[in-house]
C-alpha cells in the first residue's frame, strides 16, 4: 500500500524519538517549509522532507503513536471524502491526549471579503500580488478553485463538524488564533496570518 517508503524506517524514527523522550510531531504536506524537530511529510520529490507519503492512501504510522499533527493550507486540497479519511487517520494514529492542528483558508472569510468588498486588503492578495484581479467575482472563483487544486473549502464550523465525524469529541475541538495554542509545541507554527485555525484533542 505504501510503496514510497519502508514502514521499518518509520518505526525506527519513532523509536529514536521515544527513547530520547521527545514528542512525535508530524508536519503534513510540508512543502518548502521544513520544520526542524518534526517528521516532515510530503508527496513531492522536489522539496526537502523526511518521508514521501501519498496522504490519500493513509498515514503509515501505528495506532496511538503520534503526539502532534500539524498541516497548513493542505486539507482544502483533498476531496470531501478524502478529507474525512485523512482526519480519521489522524485520529487513529494520535495518542490519547494527542492534538491535531489545522490551518486553512476560511471560506466564510473569503465570502465576507467579497460581499463587503475588502478582499484587496487580505493578506493572501498581497502575498501573490492579486490586486490586479478584475473583480471580486474573479477573485472568489480563483480562490475557491485555485485552478482545480482546491477540492473542498472549509469554514471553522465545517471543519469542527468533520473532526467530530472523524471521532474527536465536540468538547475537545476548538478554534485558535494564528500562532497561539495551549500546547507549547504548537505555538507559532503557522506562516500564513490569514488562516483560520482549529485544534482537536483525542480523548484519553
Amino acid at each position: 500500500m505504501f510503496s514510497f517508503l519502508s514502514k521499518k524506517r518509520i518505526r525506527s524514527r519513532l523509536d529514536q524519538l521515544c527513547s530520547a523522550g521527545k514528542p512525535v510531531k508530524l508536519h503534513i504536506a510540508c512543502g518548502r517549509n521544513y520544520k526542524e524537530g518534526w517528521i516532515n511529510i510530503d508527496i513531492s520529490r522536489k522539496v526537502r522532507k523526511d518521508f514521501r507519503i501519498d496522504i490519500n492512501k493513509g498515514l503509515p504510522f501505528p495506532n496511538r503513536s503520534v503526539d502532534f499533527i500539524f498541516s497548513e493550507h493542505f486539507i482544502e486540497h483533498l476531496s470531501y471524502d478524502k478529507g474525512l479519511f485523512f482526519l480519521k487517520e489522524a485520529h487513529r494514529i494520535l495518542k490519547p491526549g494527542g492534538v491535531i492542528r489545522t490551518a486553512f483558508p476560511d471560506i466564510d472569510k473569503i465570502i465576507d471579503s467579497y460581499i463587503k468588498d475588502y478582499w484587496r486588503e487580505m493578506e493572501w492578495v498581497k502575498l501573490i500580488n492579486a490586486h490586479s484581479y478584475p473583480s471580486g467575482c474573479y477573485m472568489l472563483n480563483k480562490c475557491i478553485r485555485e485552478n482545480g487544486m482546491h477540492q473542498y473549502m472549509y469554514s471553522v464550523a465545517e471543519l469542527r463538524r468533520r473532526l467530530s465525524e472523524a471521532g474527536f469529541s465536540e468538547g475537545n475541538i476548538y478554534e485558535c488564533k494564528v500562532g497561539q495554542s495551549q500546547h507549547a509545541e504548537l505555538l507559532n507554527v503557522e506562516r500564513r496570518a490569514d488562516s483560520s485555525v482549529v485544534e482537536a484533542i483525542k480523548q484519553a
